[in-house]
């Protein structure tokens, strides 16, 4: 997976891992490495396209090509993330052969091809560099995968990955954050699992660690804010929701105290202690003996 750090770190690797020291927190200006969009001439490989290339992968581009740690890329530079934690970050996210995996700056192409490989699931990685993406595009076919794992040469900002159900990634914290609203609009329950860096406030779901390195965890979360009409039991009452992120809130004295969303799964907690355990479905919130009716949408 490619990993993306600011030009104004260190980088100290070893062919095990690479250690980061942060040099200045200047203001981000153009980089002058960063080098025009290229066209990618082959596209997504097709079965048919892999075996016609089975044995001819200088097509695939230069085959003596390797990448170098700390190599630089689009307002980046390129360090793997250790196999270790590949497969750890799939395993947290379990991914199954259902899934779409897709891969966020995919550099050689370990995440996708991991999640075709060991995990069944049909992956797609997203690299800048179209060495890179020739690279992976070899070692898919040597892993045997390359039907399952393919990969496009574009820009991550530019591109729309919005049917992904798993999405990874291994990217500078502001560029995380960019990210970020084009994930929560992702369909609720998508997983997102990331490298080293978080997503700002919005509070993962658990954290990873192996030897070699740690990251992090989230699910999409369905939106609940708004004013809600209650049914439980007998009982009938009405709540306003406040929502940031998986975190629900409602104001105090009212007939809720807080809640959870996990997914489309909802946890809300009465102020009498009874929980209210359900899923959300659009504007309908149901459970084991309650259900709720969106009455107005939250801001």
């Amino acid at each position: 997976m490619k990993a993306y750090l600011f030009l104004s770190f260190l980088i100290a690797a070893t062919p095990a891992a690479a250690q980061m020291r942060i040099l200045d927190s200047t203001p981000h200006v153009d980089d002058p490495l960063t080098a025009p969009i290229l066209s990618d001439p082959l596209g997504d490989l097709s079965p048919t396209r892999v075996s016609l290339l089975q044995g001819n992968t200088e097509k695939l581009g230069d085959g003596k090509y390797q990448p170098e740690i700390g190599q630089a890329g689009k307002d980046v530079i390129w360090v793997p993330t250790p196999d270790s934690l590949v497969k750890a970050m799939l395993t947290v996210a379990e991914v199954k052969p259902t899934d779409y995996v897709v891969d966020l700056g995919s550099g050689d192409g370990r995440i996708a091809i991991a999640a075709a490989r060991d995990f069944g699931a049909r992956a797609t990685g997203l690299e800048y560099n179209p060495d890179m993406v020739a690279l992976a595009r070899r070692k898919a076919i040597e892993a045997g995968v390359a039907g399952k794992a393919t990969f496009r040469q574009a820009d991550i900002f530019e591109t729309d990955f919005s049917d992904a159900t798993v999405v990874t990634m291994y990217l500078l914290p502001s560029l995380n954050l960019k990210l970020r609203d084009t994930l929560l609009k992702m369909k609720p329950g998508t997983r997102i699992v990331s490298h080293a860096f978080t997503l700002g406030d919005w509070e993962p779901e658990r954290s990873i660690t192996t030897d070699d390195a740690t990251g992090y965890y989230w699910i999409v979360p369905a939106n609940a804010a708004g004013r809600w009409a209650f049914e439980v039991g007998n009982e009938r009452f009405a709540a306003e929701i406040g929502q940031q992120y998986q975190m629900l809130s409602v104001a105090r004295g009212g007939s809720l105290k807080d809640g959870r969303v996990k997914g489309t799964q909802v946890q809300l907690n009465r102020a009498n202690g009874q929980p209210l355990n359900g899923e959300i479905r659009g504007d309908q919130m149901q459970g084991r003996g309650w259900v709720a009716t969106r009455i107005r949408t939250g801001g």
